[in-house]
């Protein structure tokens, strides 16, 4: 018996030993770039173009320029409010969406779950000439409403959490109801509390493309004071191409704030793309 195990158990272990340098290989592959923006943002200008790495004129000169000699604060400022105040209004409106959807019987529910099924299909590229004539009307252009209101929901968050509400056991909300609880207060006093791993997955989606978006905010942005950061950084890489370590430097901070996010929130995020399954 221990001859029949031994050729099972050895390839049992090869067999881990090749995941681990697989997964370790691409881990590498995927990190190397980023590494090397990194290193070479803290470089000389003049060291820019050598792939050899001097550590002792490494520095945060470049990031510091970008900061005292553009309005980079203010780019940062204008990102992280839209970005939060759209995240927010994600959280909220899609939530309600998604509850309406999966937990109320009303006259048309099925019909509104399938448009909103079609209307996640629809390419964004098609609507964005209507919209933007739509905020064109209403004054709209270089202004924070238009960078937020517009995109205060997603026809695909709704359909993520109206998905995880169903796994939500009825005699849940039967029994809240029986102590008194309305609709209103099952939603916020029961059902969000428990749905931290499904609001955690539309945090990070959302508030990293926001935060990453570049289209929408070069159509609506007009003056610097209104650039987001995308926007800023795209403008300082057509005037300093040749300064590839300032260039670095600023996709860096751009990418702090959602490895920051990712980082915190990464374990709610596994938990609510594994519990937010498809269902009937």
């Amino acid at each position: 018996m221990e001859k029949i195990k031994t050729p099972n158990l050895f390839m049992k272990h090869l067999t881990k030993i090749i995941f681990y340098f697989v997964v370790f290989l691409f881990v590498i592959i995927a990190l190397f770039p980023f590494a090397w923006g990194f290193i070479t943002s803290l470089k000389p200008t003049s060291e820019v173009n050598n792939f050899s790495i001097n550590f002792s004129d490494l520095s945060f000169s470049a990031y510091t320029y970008i900061i005292m000699n553009f309005p980079f604060l203010r780019w940062l400022f204008n990102s992280l409010f839209v970005a939060v105040v759209v995240t927010a209004g994600n959280m909220l409106f899609n939530s309600l969406a998604g509850y309406a959807l999966a937990k109320i019987n009303f006259p048309g529910r099925k019909i509104m779950f399938m448009m909103v099924l079609v209307l996640m299909m629809i390419p964004g590229v098609i609507t964005m000439v209507p919209m933007f004539i739509i905020l064109v009307d209403l004054g709209w252009i270089d202004t924070y409403q238009g960078l937020t209101i517009p995109f205060m929901f997603s026809f695909f968050m709704i359909f993520l959490m109206r998905q995880f509400f169903l796994s939500i056991p009825v005699s849940l909300e039967e029994a809240a109801t029986i102590d008194g609880l309305g609709r209103f207060g099952i939603f916020f006093k029961i059902v969000l509390p428990i749905s931290k791993p499904a609001l955690a997955v539309q945090f990070i989606l959302t508030f990293v493309g926001t935060w990453n978006t570049f289209i929408w905010p070069s159509l609506l942005c007009r003056t610097q004071e209104m650039y987001t950061l995308p926007i800023g950084l795209n403008s300082f890489y057509g005037q300093h191409v040749q300064f590839w370590n300032q260039v670095l430097s600023g996709a860096m901070l751009l990418t702090l704030p959602i490895l920051v996010v990712f980082v915190i929130f990464q374990k709610q995020f596994i938990e609510g793309m594994a519990s937010s399954g498809i269902k009937d």
